[in-house]
């Protein structure tokens, strides 16, 4: 999108309301932006897919699986197709990554992010098939390929290792996950802020009458391994912070041997990933792979048309 706010905005009024005005643009780490905008409906945010795989995971867990979160979760307003994009209600609040909690406030809030993704785990029954460790290994093989001559060859090696590994722990059951929980997609508020903004929101998890945590971002939604979920606050956060793991734990549930072997052997398909992906933007960042597709007459459905379910593997070519 040479403009993404006037592309989304053209989106909103189209999906939403021929009267929608602009209101921030939010732009994140891998290129996608998202729009908030005012429309009759109230704030809402509007974002385009990169891909119709992440579109329809996106649409998928909003129709099937975030009505578990309560209010803790945005709703699904309208849905296109071309482009892929959707609009979803907009929630109060800044990241967890950003907002400055005193530490008991980040335990709270913490322990309502543990009570939230338990939550989205039993959001639908688990699967057997096919085998996510097995197909996990086999991906992480594909990016090994991409990564040749980025990593040494003790690194590959060492990951490659850790790929075997996990694949002899299946098969184990796979899960809805969010994928990329993170405190950059949970939004938290305190009291203050929501009488500030007029907020009313009511959330029944919360376990401090002062904050307030939500989810958000589902493009990365589908069946999975649970503990996978846990990879990246394992790895980025719970390291200096083992107050924050014992709040989420103790509303999660305890992690077994086996969850720990998991975020362990995930832990380095992450790093892999991570530093592919980071290689591909810095080379060319405006590669149309990364860029949403525009189209002058999209195709429009409503937000009750059913998605049918995504398998546990998504598109094949995201791990």
């Amino acid at each position: 999108m040479n403009d993404p706010a006037a592309t989304l905005l053209t989106i909103c009024r189209r999906l939403v309301d021929p009267h929608a005005r602009p209101v921030a643009l939010y732009t994140a780490h891998n290129g996608t932006a998202a729009l908030r905008a005012a429309t009759h409906a109230g704030h809402v945010i509007v974002k385009c897919h990169r891909g119709h795989d992440r579109h329809h995971q996106e649409i998928h867990a909003y129709q099937h699986w975030t009505p578990a979160l309560g209010t803790s979760a945005p709703k699904l307003i309208a849905v296109s197709d071309e482009p892929p994009s959707v609009v979803v209600t907009a929630l109060p609040g800044r990241p967890l990554a950003e907002t400055d909690l005193d530490p008991q406030r980040e335990i709270y809030a913490h322990r309502q992010a543990g009570t939230l993704l338990r939550l989205l785990h039993n959001a639908s029954p688990p699967r057997t098939e096919p085998d996510i460790t097995a197909w996990l290994a086999e991906r992480g093989d594909y990016w090994l390929s991409l990564a040749k001559e980025l990593l040494s060859e003790q690194r590959r090696t060492e990951i490659r290792a850790h790929l075997r590994d996990l694949a002899t722990l299946g098969p184990l059951p796979a899960v809805p996950c969010h994928l990329d929980f993170t405190p950059r997609n949970l939004l938290c508020t305190t009291n203050s802020e929501r009488e500030s903004a007029d907020c009313h929101r009511h959330d029944a998890f919360s376990t401090s009458p002062d904050v307030a945590v939500a989810v958000i971002d589902f493009e990365h939604a589908r069946f999975d391994l649970a503990a996978r979920d846990l990879v990246r606050l394992a790895t980025r956060t719970w390291p200096n912070r083992p107050d924050l793991e014992e709040a989420f734990i103790s509303t999660y549930g305890n992690l077994t041997d086996l969850d720990r072997k998991v975020i362990e052997h995930c832990s380095h398909l992450d790093a892999l990933t991570a530093t592919v992906r980071e290689a591909q933007s810095t080379a060319d960042p405006s590669s149309p792979r990364s860029r949403p597709r525009t189209s002058p007459n999209p195709s429009i459905r409503v937000c009750a048309e059913t998605i049918a379910g995504r398998s546990p593997g998504g598109c094949g070519k995201c791990a």
